[in-house]
């Protein structure tokens, strides 16, 4: 089972994000369970659902925080080069040193990471079963919410979108997809699978259905199954993180085979 830690309770959170963040054992404990690969230039972590990975308003610690129970004796905490939403899953990348911060910043705008996703949509396989949508996204606030649309290639606010998925198990009423953004846009793959008739489950901000197999969806079904990147010292590295319980039972109760996938990859920072 690849059951993921459960996540302990917080200590106070201060208000000064640079300031060093006091932890507890615990969540020093958490945070340290939730590396899946570590080099001299990064670690990569596998970030449950429910935890955010920046900012946000709820007054708890977010992965960004938990980042402290890596830092080296006197030296700044791993930096963030990319965020997941607060209920998706999966892998995420931290750099270890300014310069790997930097280098690794430069290759996610210069669009050289490769990000694979798994999401169970409803209601069943898409039509096609496979393809791209090329769709520009506008971001819209209602109250203090904010959403992204689907708008015309020439709207003031549009944002180029593009989404590559494909079908990987289907049954009646849903389907477990593969999904490959292209670009970074906010909400994303939530909002193009919703824009072709087939939200992620559990998404009930865009559609998403909230019970399947006759019990409630957790959470929202969207896990950052890989990533592939340029390393700081020369070469590429696959980090791969295994489903998470809660999407497994989603798919089991549904009948739909989970793809045969290697866990975690690790890689020496030597290695081509």
């Amino acid at each position: 089972m690849n059951r993921p830690p459960r996540r302990p309770p917080l200590a106070p959170k201060p208000k000064a994000s640079d300031t060093p963040v006091v932890l507890t054992e615990a969540e020093v404990a958490f945070t340290r369970s939730l590396v899946i690969h570590e080099d001299d230039s990064v670690f990569v972590l596998n970030k449950p659902a429910g935890l955010s990975s920046q900012g946000g308003r709820i007054q708890a610690h977010t992965l960004d925080d938990l980042l402290w129970a890596l830092a080296r004796r006197d030296r700044p905490r791993p930096r963030l080069i990319h965020r997941l939403d607060r209920d998706t899953s999966g892998v995420i990348l931290t750099a270890r040193t300014k310069p790997a911060a930097t280098f690794l910043g430069k290759a996610l705008m210069g669009k050289r990471f490769r990000k694979t996703y798994l999401a169970i949509v409803t209601p069943g396989a898409p039509d096609p079963r496979g393809g791209q949508i090329d769709a520009p996204l506008r971001r819209e606030s209602i109250g203090r919410e904010a959403y992204m649309r689907v708008c015309e290639e020439g709207h003031p606010d549009a944002e180029t979108a593009r989404s590559r998925y494909k079908t990987l198990a289907a049954g009646e009423g849903a389907a477990l997809v593969e999904l490959s953004p292209d670009t970074g846009r906010m909400h994303q793959l939530r909002v193009h699978m919703a824009s072709i008739g087939r939200p992620i489950a559990g998404d009930s901000r865009y559609g998403g259905a909230l019970m399947l197999g006759g019990a409630p969806v957790p959470r929202l079904m969207l896990h950052a199954a890989s990533l592939v990147f340029p390393h700081p010292e020369g070469g590429e590295r696959r980090i791969s993180a295994p489903i998470p319980d809660d999407m497994r039972a989603i798919l089991d109760k549904l009948g739909l085979a989970v793809p045969d996938r290697q866990g975690p990859e690790r890689q020496r920072p030597d290695a081509r």
